[in-house]
């Protein structure tokens, strides 16, 4: 994979006591100039930068059709 001018990486670190930052450049990023934006990671989609996934936290949250697996109108002729 080649990223274009277009494409992003994200990468969460956390700001050390030094205020010095060392990031983790993926090997398909090309050399040459690149932007840092600043985003506190509350305010990122992706949530805080680290922490544990909690098992269930979605329940109720989705549902499946009772017929999710019936035969489609659709496709009657294909099968």
């Amino acid at each position: 994979m080649n990223l274009n001018q277009f494409d992003e990486v994200k990468q969460a670190v956390d700001i050390p006591p030094d205020r010095k930052l060392v990031l983790d450049v993926p090997p398909n990023v090309p050399e040459g100039r690149v932007v840092i934006t600043y985003a506190p990671a509350e305010m990122m989609p992706w949530g805080a930068p680290y922490g544990t996934p909690v098992f269930g936290c979605a329940k109720g949250q989705f549902w499946m059709a009772d017929d999710f697996d019936a035969p489609l109108e659709e496709f009657k002729d294909y099968m």
